[in-house]
């Protein structure tokens, strides 16, 4: 890869590593866990990264590598689905806006999207990450149509875990 190559790489990792580390956290029950995933996601959008044709945003491409190398691992450690140890998370909340409140949400609403499927945790993230039918529906590989069913029945889903 040539240096220029290389500097927008870097450049654009270091401008969307939180989408990395989001997902990483969704994937992973432990810091070492998180570092490896991370460190692995790194790899695998480093050597894609020449094959990038720009025909989508960087986030969103970013966005299908991260969680197809996160799926992937996923399925072949067959781990079963286990809860965060929230002790363990720092959480980086500024003094002034600190909700205990919210914080506690935020650890039940991981706690249940931890009991999803892989496909479900990748979809709601993308939800919650803000982004349209579309763009998740290009990010998974999916139809929009496809898309708005699956984000129907998970949310039923969540209820059911949040509300039993």
């Amino acid at each position: 890869m040539n240096k220029k190559l290389e500097h927008q790489f870097v450049t654009e990792l270091e401008n969307n590593q939180n989408i990395v580390h989001k997902v990483c956290t969704l994937y992973t029950n432990d810091r070492d866990s998180h570092n490896d995933l991370f460190q692995e996601i790194t790899i695998q959008l480093w050597k894609a990264y020449p094959k990038f044709r720009g025909e989508s945003k960087f986030s969103t491409w970013m966005y299908r590598v991260a969680l197809n190398t996160a799926i992937t691992l996923y399925r072949k450690s067959k781990r079963t689905i286990q809860t965060q140890d929230y002790e363990s998370v720092v959480f980086k909340i500024k003094a002034d806006t600190y909700d205990e409140t919210e914080e506690q949400q935020l650890k039940l609403l991981y706690g249940a999207v931890k009991q999803l499927g892989d496909i479900e945790k990748a979809l709601i993230f993308l939800y919650l990450e803000d982004k349209n039918y579309t763009e998740i529906a290009e990010t998974l590989g999916i139809t929009e149509v496809n898309a708005r069913v699956k984000m129907n029945r998970i949310k039923n889903k969540l209820r059911t875990i949040l509300n039993p």
